[in-house]
C-alpha cells in the first residue's frame, strides 16, 4: 500500500498532541479538528460518526487515528471510515467487536485456556438473573458494563441489599458512556494487582508483546500511577501473561496496538479482565522502556508492512513511571474541577516527558475526561525512575483550577508505592492521612501574599475593596476554600510562591495545589446571624443547604418536600465525566425546598434543597413549603 501522507486526528487533548508529534517526525501531515464539547455549526462532535467521516474527507486525508475514549473501540465507525476509502488506524471492525464485548471475551478467554474470574456473563439482563448470579459468585463482586471501558459504569457490591440499585446506576452509566445497558458480575479479588501486557500485531500474521505495566494504583477503578516493568513481574509469568495475550489477540485475527488487561491474586495467579481494542493513556512507559513509538507502528502497520521484528527482539531497558494530571480535587473526593489554566510550568530534565494537551488559556470544562496531561520518568532502575518523577511533579506549576497535582507529589513518596507492594485498593487504605488537613492548610504568607495582589486593585470597587480604614492599618477580608480572613496589607512579597492573576481572583500554588483568592464581601450581620444559627452558636441547629460538590448534569431528585431525611440519605444524583454522583443529607430533618429537577445544569457551589430541622418544620403548624 502507499505510505499514509495525511492522518485525521479524530480526537482532542493530549492524545491529539501526542499523535501529532510522531506526524511530525514522519513527516506526515496531521489534521486535528476543532472541538469544545458543544455541538455546533463549526466544532466537530467527535461522537458524530457520519459528521467525523465527512470533516476527515473534507481534509484529504488518506487515514484516521481515533486515539482513545470517544469512537476509538466502535467497530461502526471503522466500518465507515474503511468504506468511505480511508485507512483505519486500529484493528479490524470484527476484532473490536469480539473484544470490546466484554462478556464475549470473557467467553472467549475461557475456551482458549486462559484463566478468567468468576462471574456471570449471560444473556439473561433481568434483575432477577442478575441477582440469582450474583448469590451464585458470592460477596463481594463487580458490576461492569459488558461493553465497557476506562473503569465507567464499574461499582462495588458488598451487600446483596444494595445490588438492585448499582445494577440500576451501572445500566444508566453504561447507556449514557457505550449505548449500552447489557451488565456482566465477577467475583471481586480483593487486594489485587492490575497488569496489563502491550501487544502489537501486523496484517500478515506476526504478533508479539512488549512486556507488562503495573496499573495498581487506581482509584473507582480509574488508573492513576502506571510503571513498567511491574515490581511483581518476573521472567517466567512476563512469559505466561505475553502468551495469554498473543493467543486471545491471533484468536481475533487481531491487527495493530492492543492490551489484554489481567488480575493477579494475593498468590501471583492471573486472571483475564479484558482486551483493550486502542491505543492506551499508559502507552508512554512501554515507549520508554522498549524505545518504540507506538504511533509509528500503528501507522506503518496500517499502512501495510510488516511488524519488522520478533519477539525475541524486545528488550526492556531500565524503568519508566507515569503519573496523570486531572482537573479535579482530590482533598473534596476527587470530584471534577472547571477552570482556565491562567499559569504553565511543565517539568524538564533527563528522562522526563509530558504528554500534554493544555495550554495557558486552556478552558476546562465539564463535558470531557478531566486528564489534562501525563507526566512520565525514565530511569536506569526504579528508584531512580521515581526519583526523577517526584523531582519533575515538585517543577511543575498548574494555576487557574483544582488538580491532583499536590496528591501526586504526596503519592510518589509513598513506603508502600515505593517498595513496589501497591495493590488495587492500596489507595483507598492510605488516603489521606489523619494529619493531611491539618499539614495543608493555608499558610499566613499565602494570605499576605494574596492580599497584597488584590488590593493592588488600581482600581477598586470602593474603599473597603482597597483596604482602607479610618485611624487603622490598611486590611481587607479575602476568602479562600471556604475560609474568610481579615488580612493586613504590607509591602513584602514570598517569590517561592507562584502566584496567577484572573480579574478578581488570584490564584497561588501552594504546594502543587492552585487556590483561588478573591476580596470578600463587606460584612453582613444577617448572613452572621443566619451562619451562627446554622452553626449552633445561638444553641439552635438552623437549615442545612445541600449545595453542589462539584459541576454537572442533575440526573435523580430521591426526595420531595416535606420528605423525612437522616444523615447519608441519598438527595441528589449528579452527573459529570458520565460518572455518577450521589449527593446525601449532612443532617437530619425534613425537606423543606429542593431547587433542581433532572437534566438541570448545575456549577459547583449551587444551591440543590435544604434540610430544615425535624422540630422546626413539624411542630410549628403555620409552617408551610
Amino acid at each position: 500500500m502507499d505510505p499514509i501522507t495525511t492522518l485525521f486526528i479524530a480526537n482532542r487533548g493530549e492524545i491529539a498532541s501526542r499523535i501529532a508529534r510522531t506526524c511530525d517526525r514522519l513527516g506526515i501531515r496531521a489534521v486535528i479538528p476543532r472541538t469544545d464539547g458543544t455541538q455546533t455549526l463549526d466544532l466537530l462532535d467527535l461522537l458524530d460518526i457520519t459528521a467525523v467521516v465527512n470533516a476527515a474527507r473534507a481534509a484529504s486525508a488518506d487515514a484516521l487515528h481515533p486515539g482513545f475514549g470517544f469512537l476509538a473501540e466502535n467497530a461502526d465507525f471503522a466500518e465507515v471510515v474503511m468504506a468511505s476509502g480511508i485507512r483505519w488506524v486500529g484493528p479490524p471492525p470484527a476484532a473490536i467487536r469480539a473484544m470490546g464485548d466484554k462478556a464475549a471475551a470473557r467467553r472467549l478467554a475461557g475456551s482458549s485456556g486462559v484463566p478468567v474470574i468468576p462471574g456471570y456473563d449471560g444473556d439473561d439482563q433481568s434483575d432477577v438473573a442478575l441477582t440469582e448470579a450474583a448469590n451464585t459468585i458470592g460477596y463481594p463482586l463487580i458490576v461492569k458494563p459488558a461493553a465497557g471501558g476506562g473503569g465507567k459504569g464499574m461499582h462495588t457490591v458488598r451487600e446483596p441489599e444494595s445490588l438492585r440499585d448499582h445494577l440500576a446506576a451501572a445500566r444508566r452509566e453504561a447507556t449514557a458512556a457505550f449505548g449500552d445497558d447489557r451488565l456482566i458480575l465477577e467475583h471481586l479479588v480483593e487486594g489485587g494487582r492490575h497488569i496489563e501486557i502491550q501487544i502489537l500485531f501486523d496484517g500478515h500474521g506476526t504478533g508479539v508483546h512488549l512486556g507488562e505495566r503495573d496499573c495498581s494504583i487506581q482509584r473507582r477503578h480509574q488508573k492513576i500511577l502506571e510503571e513498567s516493568p511491574s515490581p511483581a513481574v518476573g521472567a517466567d509469568l512476563r512469559r505466561r501473561l505475553g502468551d495469554a495475550a498473543l493467543t486471545l489477540a491471533a484468536a481475533v485475527d487481531y491487527v495493530s496496538a492492543g492490551t489484554c488487561e489481567f488480575l493477579l491474586d494475593d498468590h501471583g495467579e492471573p486472571a483475564f479482565l479484558e482486551m483493550n481494542t486502542r491505543l492506551q493513556v499508559e502507552h508512554p512507559v512501554t515507549e520508554l522502556v522498549t524505545g518504540r513509538d507506538l504511533v509509528a507502528d500503528q501507522l506503518r502497520i496500517a499502512a501495510g508492512d510488516r511488524l519488522g521484528f520478533e519477539g525475541d527482539a524486545v528488550q526492556m531497558t531500565g524503568h519508566a513511571v507515569e503519573v496523570r494530571l486531572y482537573a479535579e480535587d482530590a482533598e473534596n473526593g476527587f470530584l471534577p474541577a472547571i477552570g482556565r489554566v491562567e499559569a504553565l510550568r511543565w517539568p524538564a530534565g533527563d528522562g522526563i516527558r509530558v504528554d500534554s494537551g493544555i495550554a495557558i488559556g486552556t478552558e476546562i470544562g465539564g463535558r470531557f475526561d478531566p486528564m489534562l496531561a501525563k507526566i512520565i520518568a525514565w530511569g536506569p532502575d526504579r528508584p531512580a525512575a521515581f526519583e526523577r518523577l517526584a523531582r519533575a511533579l515538585d517543577e511543575t506549576v498548574v494555576l487557574g483550577m483544582v488538580t491532583n497535582l499536590r496528591f501526586l507529589r504526596w503519592l510518589v513518596r509513598q513506603p508502600v508505592v515505593l517498595a513496589g507492594e501497591a495493590r488495587t485498593d492500596t489507595l483507598d487504605r492510605i488516603w489521606p492521612p489523619d494529619d493531611w488537613f491539618d499539614r495543608v492548610a493555608i499558610p499566613e504568607e499565602a494570605w499576605a501574599d494574596a492580599a497584597a495582589m488584590l488590593a493592588a486593585d488600581p482600581e477598586p470597587t470602593d474603599a473597603w475593596a482597597g483596604g482602607w480604614r479610618l485611624n487603622a492599618a490598611r486590611s481587607i477580608r479575602v476568602e479562600a476554600d471556604g475560609r474568610t480572613r481579615s488580612v493586613a496589607i504590607g509591602s513584602a512579597r514570598h517569590p517561592s510562591i507562584e502566584t496567577a492573576r484572573s480579574g478578581d481572583i488570584v490564584h497561588l500554588d501552594l504546594d502543587g495545589r492552585s487556590v483561588a483568592f478573591r476580596l470578600a464581601p463587606a460584612p453582613d450581620v444577617d448572613a452572621a446571624a443566619r451562619a451562627a444559627v446554622r452553626y449552633g452558636a445561638t444553641g439552635v441547629v438552623g437549615p442545612v443547604e445541600i449545595v453542589a460538590p462539584m459541576p454537572g448534569a442533575v440526573l435523580r431528585v430521591h426526595v420531595a418536600v416535606d420528605a423525612a431525611v437522616t444523615i447519608g440519605d441519598s438527595i441528589v444524583t449528579l452527573e459529570a465525566m458520565k460518572m455518577e454522583h450521589v449527593v446525601v443529607a449532612t443532617s437530619e430533618g425534613v425537606v423543606g425546598d429542593i431547587h433542581v429537577h433532572p437534566a438541570d445544569q448545575v456549577t459547583r457551589g449551587q444551591l440543590l434543597a435544604v434540610i430544615e430541622p425535624r422540630t422546626a418544620a413539624a411542630d410549628d403548624p403555620s409552617s408551610t413549603h
